[in-house]
């Protein structure tokens, strides 16, 4: 799972994961503590500077099922995410935190 650094964001979204009972890493990007939206609109959370953020993260490296989920409302960076990250699934995940147990269990 995919979030911004933005407080509120963060912790609802890393309860919901927890909530789900699913095993899963979240990865923050670095946002200047701006939400999703905003960062998009800002230009701070893009497709390109997301996949240059996780490529330096050196994550180890994974099965060919891979996925990053990324918020609902940044679906607009799929494609240049997935352009960017060709070893990854890029999922468009749900817009709301609180949807994300239901989303799992329907989706992942």
């Amino acid at each position: 799972f995919l979030t911004t650094n933005f407080s509120l964001t963060y912790f609802m979204v890393a309860g919901e994961i927890e909530n789900s009972g699913l095993s899963a890493h979240l990865i923050v990007h670095d946002c200047d503590g701006m939400s999703v939206l905003t960062a998009w609109a800002a230009g701070k959370f893009t497709g390109t500077k997301v996949a240059e953020f996780i490529k330096a993260a050196e994550l180890p490296p994974g099965d060919e099922g891979r996925k990053i989920v990324i918020p609902g409302y940044a679906s607009r960076i799929s494609g240049d995410l997935q352009e960017g990250l060709p070893d990854f699934k890029v999922v468009v995940g749900p817009q709301e935190a609180a949807d994300i147990p239901g989303y799992v269990k329907q989706v992942l």
